[in-house]
């Protein structure tokens, strides 16, 4: 048996959400994947907004609308800076990942996709990156093609390259990280690969950006989509970045106001960008308070970041693979703070129910990504998710409850 390490969290206080009992027991979260613990910073901002700031935003000529405008538009600066964007205008708010990828497989490939054209999605994405193309292709008569992987669980790219050789190819969709095995894609060179062939690239980044730095010019990647929930800020706030001359040539995903220069019967002329993405009210108080989310993530720094959920991957790593029966499900050699894993004689869902009555929160299930758990041949898995706020007692309460979840199936 290894020996218990000592990793230590950061920012642990600014998280009310942990000083609290399940159960009889201190909450451990490992539910990070699905969505973060806010920091109280962000919680102020959305009860300060609420309290003393409400007014809508981009129509308003009085104070409190003129002050919401400013900080709301702050806020995409602060996305613009943080993701290295060139222009202020290629960031688009949406309600989330899941809203920004089906913006672009609506409105993309009402430019771009013709009937027999293919778009290539990896065994590894969420539903969400798979689905809003399946739509799109069955309106145009194209093709969703797989990206295999290996029993690792990394892109098998040879394979890649060889369904990239047709040149029907139109768009390439993967994730940056996936939610359910961890694997680090290395998007920047497959988008060049991409790119050499003819086709688009886009990068769902729901798991990457608030665990590791993210340069859209570097990566070079045509579109990139994240939400504010996986990385400390409010739910129903997300990121739509792409390229501007795409954005332009693109019609508008939804009609309404903010999104329309003239409005006639005879017709509409639309606005400019980002505008023209953004029909109706906004969630105000959740873009605010995502600027508040922002600026206390790049405080603690993500290099920091980065290095405590790497030891705690690996930790988490060595002490269930000394699990009898336990098989850890996705292992990259360049993984995030992922670890999926299935138990002999215990089905996910019970262990999720022990570990809950134990103060563990983890996640289980297919992780909305089916196709993948047709790929390992499991019918869902058990995941364990970090973050920085997370120690390595947090791993040893993991291990303690999961031996009594064996003794007790």
């Amino acid at each position: 048996m290894s020996e218990k390490e000592n990793i230590e969290a950061l920012h642990r206080s600014d998280f009310l959400a942990l000083d609290q009992s399940i159960h009889g027991h201190p909450l451990v979260y490992l539910d990070n994947a699905a969505t973060t613990l806010k920091p109280s910073v962000v919680v102020e901002s959305i009860k300060n907004h609420y309290a003393k700031e409400t007014a809508n935003v981009h129509r308003g000529i009085h104070f409190l609308s003129a002050m919401g405008t400013q900080k709301y538009e702050a806020t995409r600066e602060a996305v613009k800076n943080l993701i290295h964007s060139p222009h202020l205008e290629e960031v688009i708010f949406t309600k989330g990942t899941t809203d920004a990828i089906n913006l672009v497989a609506h409105s993309w490939s009402e430019i771009y996709l013709q009937e027999g054209d293919e778009i290539l999605v990896s065994t590894m994405e969420h539903h969400s990156n798979i689905v809003p193309w399946q739509i799109a292709a069955q309106k145009k008569g194209a093709i969703v093609k797989e990206i295999p992987i290996n029993d690792q669980g990394e892109i098998l790219e040879d394979r890649y390259q060889e369904l990239l050789s047709s040149s029907k190819v139109k768009m390439v969709a993967m994730a940056h990280v996936s939610n359910t095995l961890g694997t680090i894609n290395d998007v920047k060179k497959y988008a060049k690969w991409a790119h050499e062939k003819g086709a688009h690239f886009l990068v769902d980044g729901a798991q990457s950006i608030a665990h590791m730095k993210v340069d859209v010019q570097d990566l070079d990647c045509d579109f990139f989509a994240f939400s504010a929930h996986k990385m400390f800020g409010p739910t129903g706030v997300g990121v739509l970045w792409g390229k501007k001359t795409l954005l332009e040539e693109m019609p508008p995903y939804q009609g309404g106001g903010a999104m329309i220069k003239e409005v006639k019967f005879e017709g509409t002329t639309f606005n400019e960008l980002p505008e023209k993405f953004e029909a109706g009210t906004p969630h105000i108080a959740g873009v605010i308070a995502f600027k508040s989310a922002i600026d206390y993530m790049l405080e603690i720094g993500l290099d920091r970041i980065s290095q405590v959920e790497d030891q705690l991957v690996k930790y988490a790593t060595k002490k269930l693979s000394e699990i009898k029966g336990l098989r850890i499900i996705g292992t990259a050699q360049d993984k995030a703070s992922v670890v999926s894993f299935v138990m002999e004689g215990a089905h996910p869902h019970d262990l999720g129910m022990i570990l809950d009555e134990q103060g563990v929160a983890i996640r289980t299930g297919h992780h909305c990504t089916q196709p993948l758990m047709n790929r390992f041949n499991v019918p869902a898995t058990a995941r364990a998710s970090f973050c920085f706020y997370n120690n390595s007692e947090d791993v040893d309460r993991l291990v303690s409850a999961l031996k009594k979840a064996q003794e007790l199936l």
